[in-house]
């Protein structure tokens, strides 16, 4: 993306600039959220990004933005066009503060790998109001999606690749669905994206919208409805006879101190008793808080009546994005990642 500088000037509005010219300028100014992975990190992204917005940031830039959203732009004569140039004005200016102010966002996810190809996801995440953090897509989530190729070759090669491979997976928790679609297009599995009612029409869209690259890949993937302790009707009738699944995947599931029982009952309830079931989860160490869920949560794995244990685990470095700003409190965490079993 080029600065301002090396385009010409932005028009002056006393020059009566036509639509085009508008929204062309517009255009120019975006700011786009930021997307890190294995191959870069999220600081040196939001560096570059920052590199760029010095130029975008800029008070000819910030003044134009608001002279617009102030104008009534009467030379334009079209009512439709007038709204058009006011929104991208308003959305460019809502992009310089921050990722809560910036309404809804698609960023694509990029996946590359030797044995399965490069693929990106796209994922859309709505405006970030109110009890919102199923909306947003976490850095666990990417963290998680990026090693998926290894557990396939190694702890997980038993229900992967195996000839008694399974052929249905269960992602608990999914929010935007990254990590699940990622598993169906890797594993080449039918992933089932599960979170709570509220979060699921977004869920729906983002499975929808990447329905046809992952059958492309050999994969499939469904969005149903699946609360944790929840009543039967906030539970999708497919889930509803439990101990089906020999294969749950999850990340950064824990927010609450009631959150660790109710996984752990969860997965209790959905995976099987087959001796080789396992679930795979990533907890962010983000602090002394969520270290002690991660804790809990293991705790009460192993209180369950047929009891869980850890068969393989680490913990890999980071970026987290835990905060709401575009460029906010972004950080290198430990990931914990575990893959445990029923003890019998």
């Amino acid at each position: 993306m080029r600065g301002i500088e090396e385009d010409k000037d932005l028009p002056h509005l006393w020059q009566k600039p036509a639509y085009p010219v508008l929204l062309e300028a517009l255009g120019k100014l975006k700011i786009k959220p930021p997307v890190w992975g294995a191959k870069i990190s999220r600081s040196e992204i939001l560096e570059q990004q920052a590199a760029v917005q010095t130029a975008h940031e800029r008070k000819e830039a910030l003044v134009f933005l608001s002279s617009i959203i102030k104008s009534g732009l009467p030379w334009l004569e079209d009512d439709d066009e007038r709204e058009v140039i006011w929104e991208e004005a308003s959305k460019r200016m809502s992009e310089r503060c921050g990722r809560t102010a910036m309404g809804e966002i698609v960023r694509s996810w990029p996946f590359e790998n030797d044995e399965y190809g490069s693929f990106s996801l796209t994922i859309r995440e709505p405006p970030l109001t109110g009890d919102s953090l199923g909306l947003k897509t976490w850095g666990s989530s990417y963290a998680l999606a990026q090693l998926l190729h290894e557990f396939a070759s190694g702890p997980l090669a038993h229900l992967v690749r195996s000839a008694q491979k399974t052929e249905e997976v269960l992602e608990l928790g999914s929010g935007t669905g990254l990590l699940g679609l990622a598993a169906a297009c890797v594993w080449r599995k039918t992933v089932y994206l599960t979170d709570l009612p509220e979060i699921m029409s977004n869920l729906e869209h983002n499975a929808s919208l990447n329905r046809p690259l992952v059958k492309e890949r050999g994969g499939k993937v469904e969005a149903a409805r699946l609360t944790w302790g929840g009543s039967e009707e906030d539970v999708d009738p497919r889930f509803r006879s439990g101990k089906r699944f020999e294969l749950i995947i999850v990340a950064d599931p824990l927010y609450d101190d009631d959150h660790p029982a109710l996984l752990a009952s969860a997965i209790d309830e959905q995976l099987s008793h087959n001796s080789d079931a396992r679930v795979l989860v990533m907890v962010p160490q983000r602090d002394e808080i969520t270290e002690g869920l991660c804790k809990t949560l293991r705790a009460e794995l192993g209180q369950q009546t047929n009891p869980f244990i850890c068969h393989h685990e680490s913990i890999v470095a980071g970026e987290d994005d835990w905060g709401d700003g575009n460029n906010d409190d972004s950080q290198q965490v430990g990931f914990w990642w575990g893959i445990l079993g029923r003890s019998s």
